[in-house]
């Protein structure tokens, strides 16, 4: 079955990397040096938690994921 992930994805200033996080799903945060390999990482990421819930009987859980905004600040 499969199941869709929302990613947060900021390039790291002083790496360059892409830096990436699954909202509501703990432990789901990778880097890489393109969006492509960061979308491998997080894949991996992603299965190896999902693996490990499973194995402990755990239910499969993730936050449902609620969006972002914009904000503006008068400066």
């Amino acid at each position: 079955m499969d199941q869709t992930f929302t990613a947060y994805i900021e390039r790291d200033p002083e790496t360059g990397l892409y830096v990436g996080t699954i909202p509501g799903l703990t432990g789901a945060h990778s880097q890489g040096a393109t969006l492509d390999e960061l979308r491998e990482n997080l894949c991996e990421v992603i299965a190896l938690i999902l693996e490990e819930q499973q194995a402990q009987g755990e239910p499969i859980q993730v936050e449902p994921f609620v969006g972002i905004q914009q904000i503006t600040v008068d400066v």
